[in-house]
């Protein structure tokens, strides 16, 4: 067995510094790394390349490390790929893939992870430690707050930026289910630049197309497909809106149906209204129980209920 190894204590940047901070120095219990550290590959099929990459292994296996602080405190974890000054510099777990400066540096003990772009899974520059597996997050800062949230997948620039422990979300697209503050929800699909940009707490929507259910907070069972569909919508639930700016003003209507460009376009807080049509049931705002079909089918109710056109 190789006696214990010194290892002289690099210059540490900022986030390292934080790391010892908040973990304290942790022993370095017969590392496996010879020196010089790191220096190419070593036992057990690890690799490690970079100032401090790898400089905790113990018994891991089929690692790689590649840059600065990559895959730092990892003793144990197995299979792990790190490309990327900090990628992956807190995680214990195994089977993750990080590439970027700082993706992933927050997960901890998470497993099945990957992550791809700066700060992508990161958290930890923001006192965010991740816990969650099976996440994908490809984009600067997708996933960026993600504790314990699991089988999400973000594609795009700030993509689930603020989820935390929701699980099975898919968002694509720039700022896609963004979730402004601390999101909770679950089983989201967002498709669109800013599709599903305000969720919180709100389950089981799906919008597909730029802006669709942009303001949607705690909202639940939602359908919008196109853009600005349902975008005021915020607590409103099953709705279900297909076509440009369809139901685009609802804010807390509930049980609406709109097929078609414009169609329920004004309508705000009326509930149980099926329009088909291209602007139909166009200027309805609190109008109950309608029913139009057609070329804009009922355009000029407002308010009126239990109307058939």
């Amino acid at each position: 067995m190789n006696p214990l190894i010194q290892f002289r204590t690099p210059t540490l940047p900022l986030f390292i510094t934080f790391i010892f901070a908040c973990f304290g120095a942790l022993p370095i219990a017969q590392a496996l790394l010879p020196p010089p550290v790191p220096d190419g590959g070593y036992p057990n099929e690890n690799t490690a390349e970079g100032d401090s990459a790898l400089l905790s292994l113990t018994t891991g296996e089929n690692n790689t490390a590649t840059g600065a602080f990559a895959l730092h405190i990892n003793q144990t974890g197995d299979n792990n790929t790190a490309t990327g000054s900090g990628a992956l510099a807190l995680n214990t777990g195994s089977n993750n893939t990080a590439t970027g400066d700082a993706a992933l540096i927050g997960s901890t003990t998470g497993n099945n992870n990957t992550a791809t772009g700066c700060n992508a899974l990161a958290g930890f520059l923001f006192d965010i430690h991740n816990s969650g597996d099976n996440n994908t997050a490809t984009g600067a800062e997708a996933l960026l707050f993600n504790t314990t949230g699991a089988n999400n997948t973000a594609t795009g620039f700030h993509a689930l930026f603020g989820n935390s422990t929701g699980v099975n979300n898919t968002a694509t697209g720039a700022g896609a289910l963004y979730g402004v503050g601390e999101s909770t929800g679950d089983n989201n699909t967002a498709t669109g630049v800013n599709a599903l940009f305000s969720n919180t707490t709100g389950t089981d929507n799906t919008a597909n197309g730029v802006n669709a259910l942009n303001h949607n907070t705690t909202g639940v069972n939602n359908a919008a497909n196109g853009a600005f569909a349902l975008f005021s919508n915020t607590t409103g639930n099953d709705n279900t809106a297909n076509g440009l700016n369809s139901l685009n003003k609802n804010t807390t209507g509930a049980n609406n149906a709109a097929n078609g460009a414009n169609a329920l376009l004004s309508n705000t807080e009326g509930f149980a209204n099926t329009a088909d049509g291209t602007g139909a049931l166009l200027n309805n705002t609190t109008g109950n129980f309608n029913t139009a079909s057609g070329f804009q089918a009922l355009n000029n109710n407002t308010s009126g209920t239990n109307n058939i056109a």
